[in-house]
């Protein structure tokens, strides 16, 4: 029995490598990977599972590829934690230039979001604070303010062409 990508069993009959151990642990769920693709898509445009299997597979290596970058870098710092700023470190080491900035725009709004949610709980739990329910936002992420026919990357909406009438891509 020869081996397959790296040390992993050979291909299945359908040309996938077969799920063994963690092998599944280590990709993003699919259902996740599908939806992330349907919302650049026209409503009616349909995803084959292949296409939804090779985007996870892609997705789930190029996140690796970026950590352990910011692993390594860590790691010759002597620092146990990879943070947002060492993922913004290793796209810019890697090449990914353009990611670098819209990251680093993300990570800000991501922390401030977190120090808000933060002060408002620390608030509640001492019984001050007006806390209005009418204009409390229920967003878990920075990213949910996005308008629709917007792609969120960052702090700031990318504007997608619209579904019904182009397929050219803003990014």
């Amino acid at each position: 029995m020869a081996a397959g990508h790296h040390g992993q069993p050979p291909d299945g009959e359908d040309g996938r490598r077969a799920v063994v151990g963690g092998e599944q642990d280590r990709l993003l769920p699919i259902a996740n990977v599908g939806r992330i693709m349907k919302q650049i898509l026209p409503p009616n445009a349909k995803i084959s599972k292949e296409a939804k299997e090779t985007m996870q597979e892609c997705v789930s290596e190029f996140i690796g590829f970026v950590t352990g970058e910011a692993s390594d870098k860590c790691h010759k710092e002597k620092r146990k934690t990879v943070n947002g700023d060492d993922l913004c470190w290793a796209f810019g080491a890697l090449g990914f230039d353009d990611y670098v900035d819209p990251m680093r725009g993300y990570l800000h709004k991501y922390r401030e979001v977190e120090g808000d949610r933060a002060a408002a709980a620390a608030s509640s739990s001492r019984g001050g604070g007006d806390h209005h329910p009418a204009s409390a936002s229920t967003s878990t992420s920075p990213a949910a303010a996005a308008a629709p026919g917007h792609f969120m990357f960052g702090a700031a909406a990318i504007d997608r062409p619209d579904n019904n009438t182009s397929s050219a891509r803003p990014f």
